[in-house]
Order: C-alpha cells, then sequence, then structure tokens
C-alpha cells in the first residue's frame, strides 16, 4: 500500500463541537440526558419538521422502539426493504417478528412502490397484511414516498421510515424522516452528522415520542417518592448529555455538509462520466439527495474490469472503497425468508461500488481517487493481451 489512508466516509469536526462539550462537562451534566439532550431533540425536530424527536443511543435502537410503538410483536410480519445495512432487518427479530423484502427500482434504488403496492394487494386477498412497512432511504436519497404512503393507507398499514443514511434529503419539499408514522435516524461515525454513536426517532405524534423516551430509559413509571417502578420491559436507549452537545454542533454544519457532499459527487461525475460501462446512481426528479455516498455501478463488459478490480486497485493505494449493500434475501442469517422482486437489488450489489465521500475529502486526494479509477480498464487490458502472447515468443525477451 502506498499513500496515506483514505476513508470512505470519516467523520468531519470543524465546528463548535469542542466548545459545546467542555461547556457540558464544566455544567456537571455528564451522566445520560440533560439541557443539550433537551436542546438537541427540539432543533433536530424543528430542522425536519416533525412535532417531537427521541435523542438515542444509535439508529438501531430507534428502529426496534418504532417497531414497540407500533405493537409489532412475534408473529407479525413487516414488509422491508432488501438494498439496506442488517439493522434495518435486525430490528424486525428483535420483536419477533418476521420480514419480509422488497426489491428495490432503478430509478432510486429505494423500494419499489408498485412492487410494494402489489404485494399488499395480494397479502389483503390472502387476509395476511403486514403490520408495518420499513422503508429505508438508502444512500442519501429518499424513496417515492406518494405511492408507498397511498398503498400503504389503503389498507392502515403503517410505514416506518428509516432514515438512517438520508438525513438532510428532501421529498417534495419535506425532509427524509418526516413521511412516515415513524421516522429514525443515526449519528453513528460515518452518516453525513455523527455524534460518535447515536440515532433520532421522530414523530407528528407527541405521544410516540414520549412512549419511545420511556421505554429508551429502562420503562421506569414516575412515582410520588421517585421509586424505581416498572410494569413494561425498557432499554437503556438514551443519547447522553455529552453526544448531544456534539450533534447540536454537527447538526448546524447540515447544510455546508451537503454541500460538499454534492460538489464531490458532481466532480466524479465531470471526471469519471466519459468512462464507458461506468454510471452514477440517479437522482429522482422528486427531491434532493444528501449524495452521502457516491455510488457507481459498472458493466465490466463495457469498462474492461468488474467492481471487485476497481476496489482492489484503490485498496492497493490504501483508499477505501465499499460495494453497495448485499441484500438482505441474499444474507445467510437470513437464508429462507420470503423474498418478493425481479432481482434489481441483486444486479446493484453485483455491479455497485461506494467511492470515497467525505465532508472532509479534499480535491487532492480526489484527483488521486479518480486517477486509479480510470487506470484500472487500461491495466486489465494490458494484462489480458499480456497473458495472450505465447509463452515462448515472451521467453525470448
Amino acid at each position: 500500500m502506498s499513500g496515506k489512508k483514505i476513508y470512505i466516509s470519516p467523520p468531519c469536526v470543524a465546528g463548535d463541537e469542542q466548545d459545546m462539550v467542555r461547556e457540558a462537562i464544566e455544567s456537571g451534566w455528564i451522566a445520560p440526558l440533560g439541557p443539550h439532550v433537551d436542546a438537541f431533540e427540539k432543533e433536530f425536530a424543528a430542522r425536519v419538521g416533525s412535532a417531537g424527536a427521541a435523542a438515542l443511543a444509535s439508529g438501531t435502537a430507534g428502529l426496534h422502539l418504532a417497531l414497540r410503538i407500533l405493537g409489532v410483536g412475534p408473529g407479525d410480519e413487516v414488509f422491508c426493504s432488501t438494498l439496506t445495512f442488517a439493522a434495518s432487518v435486525n430490528a424486525i427479530l428483535y420483536v419477533g417478528a418476521e420480514p419480509v423484502f422488497i426489491d428495490s427500482d432503478r430509478e432510486t434504488w429505494n423500494m419499489d412502490s408498485k412492487l410494494l403496492a402489489e404485494t399488499l394487494n395480494d397479502a389483503a386477498r390472502r387476509g395476511a397484511l403486514p403490520n408495518a412497512v420499513m422503508v429505508v432511504d438508502a444512500y442519501g436519497q429518499c424513496a417515492d414516498y406518494t405511492p408507498i404512503l397511498d398503498a400503504c393507507a389503503r389498507y392502515e398499514v403503517p410505514v416506518i421510515e428509516d432514515a438512517a443514511e438520508a438525513l438532510g434529503a428532501t421529498y417534495r419539499g419535506r425532509a427524509a424522516g418526516s413521511l412516515g408514522a415513524i421516522g429514525v435516524f443515526s449519528f453513528n461515525g460515518n452518516k453525513i452528522i455523527t455524534t460518535s454513536g447515536g440515532g433520532m426517532l421522530v414523530s407528528d405524534r407527541p405521544e410516540w415520542v414520549d412512549k419511545a423516551r420511556f421505554l429508551a430509559t429502562q420503562a421506569r413509571d414516575c412515582t410520588e417518592d421517585n421509586h424505581y417502578l416498572h410494569s413494561e420491559v425498557g432499554y437503556n436507549y438514551r443519547l447522553s448529555n455529552l453526544l448531544a452537545a456534539v450533534g447540536r454542533a454537527q447538526l448546524r454544519m447540515l447544510d455546508t455538509w451537503i454541500n460538499r457532499r454534492r460538489a464531490i459527487f458532481r466532480r466524479y461525475v465531470e471526471a469519471l462520466g466519459d468512462l464507458a460501462g461506468l454510471e452514477f446512481m440517479p437522482e429522482a426528479p422528486f427531491g434532493q439527495a444528501t449524495r452521502w455516498l457516491t455510488c457507481v455501478l459498472i458493466d465490466p463488459d463495457d469498462f474492461g474490469a468488474d467492481r471487485q478490480a476497481v476496489q482492489k486497485a484503490l485498496e492497493t493505494q490504501n483508499i477505501e472503497s465499499r460495494p453497495v449493500w448485499r441484500p438482505m434475501h441474499m444474507q445467510p442469517v437470513y437464508r429462507g425468508r420470503r423474498y418478493i422482486g425481479r432481482g434489481i437489488a441483486e444486479d446493484l450489489f453485483r455491479r455497485g461500488l461506494c467511492l470515497p465521500s467525505g465532508s472532509s475529502l479534499s480535491e487532492t486526494d480526489q484527483s488521486r481517487i479518480i486517477g486509479i479509477i480510470r487506470t484500472v480498464p487500461k491495466q486489465r487490458a494490458r494484462k489480458r493481451t499480456t497473458a495472450s502472447i505465447p509463452e515462448i515468443f515472451r521467453s525470448r525477451g
């Protein structure tokens, strides 16, 4: 390996994080909860246009609580995007429910709304409607929610919006995370804003947000003498005051980070858009994507090399890239679960690659990445040419 390490999406700290954490420490609010948690929830809810928000330890915790709040339990079914990170589906199993995987469309890479509607119609005919639909906004872009919500409303099936990767994206003027009955975000270290680890649950129903806070604080009931009383099982899922301080500073930088990542995407397009066999994840006309990650599809026949060859070329130069999510119905742990689809997500995984897209990625480093990608098909062509020369002629020099 050579050159400095370039990560795919490292955290970017460039605002008031240190000052706000110092203030939190000096105030004495070190333990979970505190004024920064309260302020972070209010500021976040205002940003995404939701009535309320609950700050949590992770996005996964938010998905788990969303399912609990909606009453999803053992034996129930939840329709879920198959092109996603495992956390989306793991939460379904946490409550004992069964995931049913729905394929992607090529226009957004997100849940195919027509396929969902067909599957819901079939389920209604069989008297086997799901108890919820979990839609994932992949790689910083919203799914097509109007037909999704219409189809679900027809059968009164609630929608959970997994917006873990899409904070700052919009759909027809509305913010990602505000479109379903409950929205969930992640502040993991690779997300567009981070609290190192953390998440947020949002909803326009204040009673659901209050329920999330209650369950996330070990479901402790209030009593007159403040002793611990528990009438149901809860969890240790609340975000700490220190991390909320980081989150508040990061949230102030969100628009800056979005603009930077979209600029990074544009530079990739300008520099690589002329290459045959390489295409970029499309941006749907109904909203704006954050381009959390720049994703490309590589056709090996036209490009002259496959996705693995590009990934390996970057890796040898100390540059991190990653395949598009392996669909959940292809994961060993979920083998045998129902999958409704036409192989779109499988194709996206087979040909898709996520390129370094961090908010702090310099133009110099990006040019280095671009230069390596452009050499890959030429290198593969030279290797094929060399391999085709009979050994007797190569041995003669």
